[in-house]
């Protein structure tokens, strides 16, 4: 019903953060983190577009015309959404630190080599 609403706050937190610390946020590869998360938000909000439970009109959504609705909506907001931005939030983080040990791995390597260091010819 409304479970697309926890990884849009997510997705607007990062995406502030990704704006107004750059350094972290390119440091942190938030915008990966965003494109994950505003893709899987604009996919959700389509999906329930199309099965008309979003409509143009008040209440947009269609959960909160009675508040026995209301309550299971917020009840799937606090289990489905919350479990849909961890998920997203732990792919980002194993991708993330898959990355960085790989990068660092590497990095070392090309200091360890000794390819990497030009070979003089002696005479």
């Amino acid at each position: 019903m409304a479970c697309f609403l926890v990884p849009m706050a997510l997705a607007i937190v990062t995406t502030i953060i990704q704006i107004s610390a750059r350094g972290i946020g390119k440091k942190l590869k938030l915008s990966v983190l965003n494109g994950l998360l505003w893709g899987g938000v604009i996919l959700l909000a389509a999906e329930h577009v199309w099965h008309a439970e979003i409509t143009a009109w008040p209440p947009y959504l269609t959960a909160m015309a009675t508040p026995a609705d209301t309550a299971v909506m917020l009840s799937e907001m606090a289990s489905v959404g919350t479990s849909m931005a961890v998920a997203i939030s732990i792919t980002w983080a194993t991708m993330l630190a898959i990355t960085t040990l790989r990068t660092n791995r590497i990095a070392i390597k090309d200091q360890l080599s000794p390819l990497s260091k030009p070979m003089t010819t002696t005479k």
